[in-house]
């Protein structure tokens, strides 16, 4: 969808340009306060079945000694997901889509998600995210899969600030019909 792709480039070269000051803020505070690399890689499946590394914020101590002194509120805010936006400029990633899934996840809803670009944010992200059940989350990007349109990408973009900025456990259901 070459319209879809347009809107991802622009959106995501803006908000990289705009978010600069912040990316940087927060890559000095992971590397200020625990030692390590400042972005994971994860092994995700994308569009197609290709493998790709995911980026985020590096979120806990190496070792798995616990979240690093910044983790946990990089994760309430999802600022740990923020390099995803190099994974959308590179084609792995949309702004909008279901999450990606690891390489090992092979359900019906897993397969479904193959046939577009798994996204940073997308229905069930901003519909109460660990709130909801795992079968809703399925459904939620099942349903995403089947009808998405540039339409409902900017809705979708537009509920996920509002839902960033209220924390994880702060976000309410969306209900579709």
């Amino acid at each position: 969808m070459p319209a879809k792709r347009a809107v991802d480039l622009a959106g995501c070269l803006i908000l990289l340009l705009l978010l600069s000051p912040l990316l940087l803020a927060v890559a000095a505070a992971v590397a200020a306060t625990s030692p390590g690399g400042i972005l994971t890689r994860q092994d995700r499946t994308g569009l197609g079945g290709r493998t790709f590394a995911m980026l985020t914020f590096r979120t806990k101590r190496s070792g798995d000694l616990g979240p690093t002194p910044v983790g946990p509120l990089l994760r309430r805010y999802f600022l740990d997901d923020l390099p995803q936006l190099i994974n959308v400029v590179r084609g792995e990633m949309s702004l909008v889509g279901p999450r990606p899934t690891g390489p090992d996840d092979s359900d019906h809803a897993d397969r479904a998600r193959l046939g577009v670009r798994p996204g940073i944010t997308g229905l069930w992200q901003i519909s109460g995210r660990s709130e909801l059940p795992w079968e809703e989350m399925a459904v939620l990007d099942l349903h995403y899969v089947e009808q998405h349109w540039l339409g409902l990408d900017m809705l979708i973009l537009a509920r996920t600030l509002p839902t960033a900025l209220a924390g994880r456990r702060a976000a309410r259901p969306v209900r579709l019909a």
